[in-house]
C-alpha cells in the first residue's frame, strides 16, 4: 500500500505562464546586472539552487551564501509580482486526485518533491489555493541535487506518518524524466504526467510505472491500493 504521495509542482500541479523564469531573469538583472541570463536555458525538472549556481558560474558571480540569499530574496519578490498577472492555472485532474486520495480508507500522506525553494513553492501554490493540501515535502533548500531532495522528502514523509517507509510505499508524480529519475533514486513508484514539456511517448522511454496525458486519467485507488 502507498503511504506517501509526492507531487512535483511546475507542469504537474500548476502552470505559472513563465512567472518563475521571468522572476529568475529579473532577479539576476536586478542584483547582478546579468540581463537575459535565462535565455536558452531549460528549467524543466531543474532545481532553483542548481540553476542559480549555473547562472553565477556563467557570469562570474561568486557562489557565496550571501549572493544566494540576495538572489532568492529578490527572486521571491518578483515571483509574487509576476504571478499576479500570469495566465497560469491548475493542471487537469489535480483537485480530483487530491480529493480522492483524502477519501481512501487509509489515506496516504500527501507531500511535495520539487526543485523549487520552499518559499517559492509556497508562493506559487498559495496563489492557486493549493499550499494547504500538502503536509510535508522536499525542496531545493535541502539540496541542489534532485535525487537528494527525494531523500529529504522520503525522510520527512516517514517522520510525518510515524514509521519508516520503504521505496515501494511511496508514489512520486511528476512531468519530466528527472522526476522519474529521482523517484527511482529512492526506489519509489512513479506516475509520469504529460502536462509539462514532455509527451506520454517521451516519458514512457524512461520507464515510469504509469504514464498518463493528465491526472484525470488515473484514480487514487489504482495508485495506492494495488
Amino acid at each position: 500500500m502507498i503511504r506517501l504521495v509526492l507531487f512535483d509542482i511546475d507542469g504537474t500541479l500548476i502552470h505559472t505562464d513563465g512567472a518563475g523564469v521571468r522572476a529568475f531573469g529579473r532577479a539576476l538583472a536586478t542584483q547582478f546586472q546579468a540581463p537575459a541570463a535565462t535565455d536558452h536555458v531549460s528549467f524543466a525538472g531543474r532545481t532553483d539552487t542548481g540553476l542559480a549556481r549555473e547562472f553565477f558560474r556563467q557570469h562570474g558571480i561568486p557562489a557565496t551564501p550571501e549572493n544566494f540569499a540576495a538572489f532568492f530574496d529578490c527572486y521571491t519578490h518578483w515571483l509574487a509580482h509576476y504571478l499576479e498577472s500570469a495566465r497560469g492555472g491548475i493542471c487537469a485532474g489535480v483537485w480530483r486526485l487530491i480529493y480522492d486520495l483524502r477519501r481512501l480508507p487509509d489515506p496516504p500522506a500527501i507531500g511535495l518533491l520539487t526543485g523549487n525553494i520552499r518559499l517559492g513553492a509556497e508562493i506559487k501554490l498559495r496563489h492557486f489555493d493549493l499550499w494547504d493540501c500538502f503536509e510535508t515535502g522536499g525542496f531545493a533548500d535541502d539540496h541542489e541535487d534532485r535525487n537528494q531532495i527525494a531523500v529529504a522528502a522520503l525522510n520527512r514523509g516517514a517522520d510525518w506518518v510515524g514509521e519508516p517507509l520503504r521505496g515501494d510505499q511511496v508514489m512520486v508524480i511528476g512531468d519530466t524524466p528527472l522526476d522519474i529519475a529521482c523517484a527511482r533514486a529512492i526506489q519509489a513508484r512513479v506516475v509520469a504526467v504529460a502536462t509539462g514539456q514532455y509527451s506520454v511517448a517521451e516519458l514512457l522511454q524512461h520507464r515510469p510505472d504509469y504514464a498518463v496525458p493528465n491526472l484525470d486519467k488515473i484514480r487514487a485507488r489504482d495508485l495506492c491500493l494495488r
